[in-house]
């Protein structure tokens, strides 16, 4: 007798939002009903595995049925089957999970077996009706009757007694007609069923067959190929690959077949640069292939670019670019991760906030930046080519956490230097330190020409001093956050730093200083705000001037920082015009008695310090005013 039954008022809300919001690609509903066949398959498979010899195993499968002439698409399995009181409350109760009580009851028995279940049964069921007018269920336990389910995804379902040869479940959709909106015939064609099994189910761990149409090639009377003549043939094809590579042995995969797998599956069209096979257990266990590209692609740093990892759970696909399990310096890497640990809500599209995504996006950051600190020294080749290209991104991390990754990525930055043809870490930097250097002596600048000219870097040359050289903006932002390395600070040698001089040059400077004073006071005031210091400087051999900044700010970072949206006029280097005493030119400008010549002096030493220091000359007009000025009055003599 056919049972005629009424959803509940809250299983019709609930329904009718699954249907209409929570699921935002149709086209995952293949992917549930394949999950949910594995599922009830993993089920049959520990019922025979628990039961003495009673249960037979079989050939398990999960198989695909399309029928474009009827508008039917069945997905079979030949796993548990359910009796009348499971249909009712697996697929008659919304979100009543089938899978989640089953997990249950085999914890219960402390023994789990092969058993590999993804959970909520009865909520994926239902994306069904996404695509589908009707569904029908026909299903069957082992000794038991089978009984037929058949809903519209409306107002309720009937149940009623039917035959069924074989245990297993038949889900028959009667798909919808296709409108100006959706592509509903799509579900019916062979090629768009292989590529949504392909896409979503390939490492199901049971295969998943359906009869196609293949092109075969005529064979002549001796059995050669006839060119150009083909016909078509029925094959009966399993469409998934069922193991996942990153669940194989890393040494029984070639490196070509890994890079295969990343070109193909990550659209690049070079191999990687390098990868990360992953296989933790404990607290959280996972699964995961990390791979470094060779280049960053040319949207990396638009707003469009999608990062993130392909997240799997159980061998399921679940999201393409889940960014939460990688930090936002790493955004870069591309692959997966799969996990039996994650907590999946009713879509499966969408996870739980849990400490479990958390906990692998922290070990995840880890196992990668100590693979990293091992290529570096076992193929410091290899990890150049990777810091050329992503170093930047590291410093990132140390600055954009304020130095709460200090630690971890330090020892991964690699720096230009003053005394060295190749890139040094900051360890070698300081292994080569004479005992008496307080300092990391560091430069910046746009490029490494630039810096190496700058007029404050001849004493370091000319004592042998090595001196890292910052060409890039990310560089003093992220050594700030650093402070030190091996409790040896960090000093730019364009810093206004006092405490570099000796006592002997100290008290040189404060003598000259004092017996200069009108030349200082005058050089100050013709140049207003520009400065907030004139002084005397120990740093210079061979150039008049340089121009320092105060503890905080350097020229550089003022300059990035006024480069940036909604600029503070508030972040302003506090500039110091250097000036050496013992170049002539000095000499010749502190012998003047004319205190408006020396100021239009001071102006041009200004100018020419900004220029050597790579930076344009704001007022052009007055600099070019003052220099005919100056030139008209010395060609008279």
């Amino acid at each position: 007798m056919k049972e005629n039954k009424v959803y509940q008022t809250e299983s019709k809300e609930l329904l009718n939002l699954m249907i209409n919001s929570i699921y935002t690609n149709k086209e995952i509903f293949l992917r549930e009903l394949i999950s949910n066949a594995s599922d009830a398959i993993d089920k049959e498979k520990y019922v025979s595995l628990t039961s003495a010899g009673k249960v037979a195993p079989r050939d398990y499968s999960i198989r695909l049925c399309a029928d474009k002439k009827a508008r039917t698409l069945t997905i079979s399995d030949n796993g548990v089957g359910m009796d009348h009181d499971e249909l009712v409350s697996n697929l008659g109760t919304i979100a009543k999970s089938g899978s989640k009580e089953f997990m249950s009851k085999i914890h219960e028995a402390k023994d789990k077996g092969d058993v590999n279940i993804i959970g909520q049964f009865g909520v994926g069921f239902y994306s069904a009706f996404m695509v589908s007018s009707s569904v029908s269920v026909l299903t069957k336990k082992d000794d038991g009757k089978a009984y037929l389910f058949v809903s519209d995804g409306k107002e309720g379902y009937t149940i009623e007694e039917s035959t069924k040869e074989n245990p297993g479940t038949d889900i028959t959709l009667t798909i919808k007609k296709s409108t100006d909106d959706e592509d509903f015939d799509s579900y019916l064609e062979e090629y768009s069923l292989e590529n949504l099994v392909k896409k979503y189910s390939d490492y199901i761990r049971y295969p998943i067959k359906m009869i196609v149409t293949e092109s075969v090639q005529d064979l002549d009377k001796d059995g050669k190929p006839i060119e150009g003549k083909y016909h078509d043939v029925k094959v009966d094809k399993t469409l998934n690959s069922m193991i996942p590579l990153w669940k194989k042995n890393e040494k029984d995969i070639k490196p070509e077949e890994i890079n295969s797998f990343y070109k193909s599956k990550f659209g690049d069209y070079e191999d990687p640069l390098d990868y990360l096979f992953l296989k933790v257990d404990g607290v959280i266990s996972y699964e995961s292939i990390l791979f470094i590209p060779s280049h960053l692609p040319p949207n990396y740093y638009s707003d469009n670019y999608d990062a993130g990892l392909q997240l799997y759970a159980k061998g399921v696909f679940i999201k393409d670019k889940c960014q939460e399990l990688v930090p936002p310096y790493l955004k870069f890497l591309k692959g997966l991760v799969d996990s039996d640990d994650f907590a999946l809500n009713i879509s499966r599209e969408m996870l739980q906030s849990s400490p479990t995504m958390r906990r692998i996006n922290d070990n995840l950051e880890k196992k990668f930046i100590a693979h990293l600190k091992d290529m570096q020294t076992k193929d410091p080749e290899r990890y150049l080519k990777f810091y050329k290209v992503y170093g930047e991104q590291l410093k990132y991390g140390i600055y954009s956490s304020y130095g709460g990754k200090k630690d971890l990525l330090i020892d991964t930055l690699l720096f230009h230097s003053l005394n060295s043809d190749k890139m040094i870490s900051l360890k070698e930097y300081k292994d080569k330190m004479p005992k008496d250097q307080k300092s990391i002596y560091y430069a910046s600048g746009d490029n490494l020409e630039t810096i190496k000219m700058l007029p404050e870097m001849e004493k370091y040359r000319k004592n042998g001093t090595d001196v890292l050289l910052f060409d890039q903006k990310i560089d003093e932002f992220a050594i700030m956050m650093i402070g030190d390395y091996g409790k040896t600070k960090f000093l730019s040698i364009s810093e206004d730093n006092k405490d570099e001089q000796t006592k002997e040059e100290k008290e040189k400077l404060d003598a000259l200083t004092v017996s200069n004073k009108r030349v200082l006071d005058d050089i100050k005031e013709a140049l207003g705000g520009q400065v907030d210091e004139v002084a005397f400087s120990t740093k210079l051999v061979d150039s008049p001037v340089c121009i320092s900044t105060k503890e905080g700010m350097s020229l550089g970072m003022e300059k990035t920082l006024q480069e940036q949206p909604n600029a503070s006029p508030e972040a302003k280097a506090k500039k110091v015009l250097e000036i050496n005493p013992e170049h002539d030119l000095y000499k010749s400008i502190s012998a003047l008695s004319d205190d408006s010549k020396i100021k239009q002096y001071g102006s041009l030493l200004y100018d020419e310090a900004m220029l050597l220091e790579g930076y344009d000359i704001t007022d052009k007009k007055g600099f070019v005013s003052r220099l005919n000025s100056l030139m008209s009055e010395a060609l008279k003599k």
